[in-house]
């Protein structure tokens, strides 16, 4: 990759990656452990908050797409730029809607069941970050 594209797809990359960590790990299983927080507050507050962060990774993921578009990448950058952008896609078109349904429920205050999708929607940023991390170091070592 030329330099100017890598340094531009690299930053972005950890920016991004640091967003999902300090969201998705830190922010968002602490949020339920403060005092008077309950389940109905804490869902209001974790839709806001993970609405913005899938807004802003959107703008992150077509950043790095143009960065790595541009910048003669190598064959491995553009899988994990791909890869990034299929577990975003999935999380956005598939994972979340289902748990806005479900979070809808809980917010009118039905009783729902327990329910797998939110280990679903870890396991995507598992991967995300596993793949972030990976592609970070990749466009660096190019």
């Amino acid at each position: 990759m030329n330099a100017t594209s890598a340094a531009v797809a690299a930053a972005v990359v950890f920016v991004w990656l640091g967003m999902v960590l300090a969201i998705s790990f830190l922010e968002a299983p602490l949020k339920f452990r403060a005092p008077e927080v309950t389940v109905r507050i804490g869902l209001g507050i974790g839709r806001l908050v993970f609405r913005a962060l899938n807004r802003v990774e959107t703008v992150l993921l077509v950043v790095v797409i143009a960065a790595v578009a541009v910048g003669d990448p190598p064959a491995p950058v553009v899988v994990l730029t791909a890869v990034a952008a299929a577990v975003l896609v999935i999380q956005l078109a598939g994972v979340r809607p289902a748990l806005n349904r479900r979070s809808d429920q809980v917010l009118a205050g039905e009783q729902v069941p327990r329910s797998r999708l939110h280990l679903l929607y870890v396991a995507c940023e598992v991967a995300k970050v596993l793949t972030l991390l990976g592609l970070g170091t990749t466009v660096l070592m190019t």
